[in-house]
């Protein structure tokens, strides 16, 4: 007798072959048969996909769960979305390795670059671990989802290099730190993360660790690797970095000289970035397969409503903002006031003006708590600014004075056009791209991209008709699994891991976006 049979539903098997009616059965944690309506017999369990789809489950390729699977073993919301699969351990930020001496930075810098409350991390982080191992340990069999995590470059510096790792590393350093990558594969890390991002400031307002790293230090923590078939790297090259050869060339020679694939974050619509930026971005895999290599990127097929307030990371990559924006509040709240200090954060977007999180004439009041400024939510700071006669940084800053920093913000429409979804949907269906860069785990407060999938299977392919329904779960499903060489994962078929998710294809979509404090 099978332990499970899901009878009557729509099967999209994951390959993007078409879909059929049919019965799946289940035994233990695998699939035992897939067969035609009523043919399997009896189950001590039946669940009717009657009217349903039923497709592997959702693979979440770029998360920062690591601190949240210590609370939550759900691992929400990206499991209300059919994802049932994570990877983490991104962009350089993990929680182990750690000392006595790192441990409370990992925390803070986590905390300000990935915007995780403090609290919650001080309640949940106790640090009874040192090695990465040791952090797996502690939450084996805690989870209810697959999860796997890279080693971070951010976190292995500090640990190694201590207070002093605001420059390169020397030889004995970099020797260290590679003892130490190697040290958390052995123990089960996926690969291995790091970033130049230009974003990524820790709570002090420095550039994190990994951003002091030598193009010569990554070539050699990336041929860590070479040694462990199966793993994979991840980088984030810099927000403009990007389309400097020196980072293109570098992720090309990480990818080579590990023998490993490296994915990176992010190739985007609606965000100020203009299609041939997009054709470069999509190019460094070709440059990377000159070189030997294998450099895919991440792209989001979805526009992007983005919340912000002062403390949102991505200011951090604006020239002169870190170190007015890691003030103690009190004292940040005066800096902002000060013109000499206004002029200072003005010069700072100049250029920048038209990406997605610096315009701010197009930014609207999303919500204050100050009874004297509520007639401003729904208003954009552009036609504010234009009643006061002043400019719409200044209305920024204005508004978040007033209301003591609490003030947020929601940015203009991030390409929901017919050109922006005509040119998404190019890029989804390049073969050197993946479908993936939630950030789920993080920025919580920030967007919502978690919940992608239901909308790809969604809208995507029921009113937008960019894509067939099939080719859809193919790109959240088998392209991921098969990338990252995630063995009987991505495909519904006899043998294969039984991660399923079934779901209405015509209701199937994003909810509405509520924040909840955990």
């Amino acid at each position: 007798m099978l332990d499970c049979i899901i009878r009557g539903g729509t099967v999209v098997d994951g390959t993007g072959a078409p879909s059929e009616r049919a019965d799946v059965g289940i035994t233990g944690s695998r699939i035992a048969a897939i067969d035609r309506p009523g043919t399997l017999g009896s189950a001590r369990r039946v669940i009717d996909a009657g009217g349903r789809v039923v497709a592997p489950g959702f693979i979440d390729v770029h998360t920062h769960y690591d601190a949240q699977v210590m609370w939550d073993p759900g691992l929400t919301p990206s499991s209300f979305h059919g994802v049932t699969t994570v990877l983490g351990g991104n962009c350089g930020f993990t929680i182990a390795p750690v000392n006595a001496t790192s441990a409370d930075y990992v925390m803070r810098m986590l905390a300000c670059v990935e915007a995780m409350p403090v609290p919650a991390l001080e309640t949940a982080l106790k640090f009874r671990w040192n090695s990465f191992g040791e952090w797996l340990d502690s939450i084996e069999g805690r989870v209810a989802l697959n999860v796997g995590f890279s080693v971070g470059h951010s976190t292995i510096r500090r640990l190694v290099m201590g207070d002093d790792w605001r420059r390169a590393a020397n030889e004995a350093e970099v020797a260290a730190m590679a003892a130490e990558v190697d040290a958390a594969v052995r123990d089960g890390a996926l690969g291995f993360s790091s970033s130049w991002g230009d974003v990524h400031c820790d709570h002090e307002g420095n550039p994190v660790p990994s951003r002091f790293a030598t193009r010569e230090e990554l070539l050699a923590l990336a041929a860590v690797l070479r040694g462990h078939p199966g793993t994979m790297l991840e980088f984030i090259p810099g927000n403009n970095a990007v389309f400097r050869d020196n980072a293109v060339e570098l992720m090309a020679d990480m990818s080579a000289v590990s023998g490993r694939r490296l994915n990176w974050n992010a190739i985007a619509v609606g965000t100020g970035v203009v299609w041939e930026e997009n054709l470069a971005r999509m190019a460094i895999a070709d440059r990377a397969a000159a070189r030997g290599g294998r450099v895919t990127g991440l792209t989001l097929p979805l526009p992007q409503l983005i919340w912000l307030d002062i403390n949102a990371p991505a200011f951090n990559g604006l020239a002169g903002w870190p170190e007015v924006l890691c003030l103690p509040p009190e004292e940040r709240l005066r800096a902002l006031a000060d013109p000499k200090v206004r002029k200072k954060l003005a010069r700072g977007i100049v250029g920048r003006e038209s990406r997605t999180f610096y315009n701010f004439a197009a930014m609207k009041v999303d919500s204050v708590q100050n009874a004297d400024l509520k007639a401003l939510e729904g208003q954009t700071l552009g036609d504010i600014a234009a009643e006061r006669g002043c400019s719409a940084l200044e209305v920024f800053l204005d508004t978040v004075i007033a209301d003591r920093g609490r003030a947020r913000f929601v940015t203009g429409s991030c390409g929901d056009d017919e050109a922006s979804w005509g040119e998404r949907a190019r890029i989804w269906n390049d073969p050197r791209v993946l479908v993936g860069g939630s950030d789920a785990g993080a920025h919580v407060d920030v967007f919502a991209s978690y919940g992608f999938f239901t909308d790809f299977i969604g809208p995507n392919v029921r009113e937008r008709k960019l894509i067939a329904l099939e080719d859809a779960v193919h790109k959240l499903t088998d392209v991921p699994a098969r990338f990252f060489g995630l063995k009987g994962r991505g495909r519904l078929a006899p043998g294969w891991l039984a991660d399923i998710v079934v779901f209405d294809p015509a209701t199937v979509a994003t909810d509405k976006v509520a924040l909840r404090p955990d």
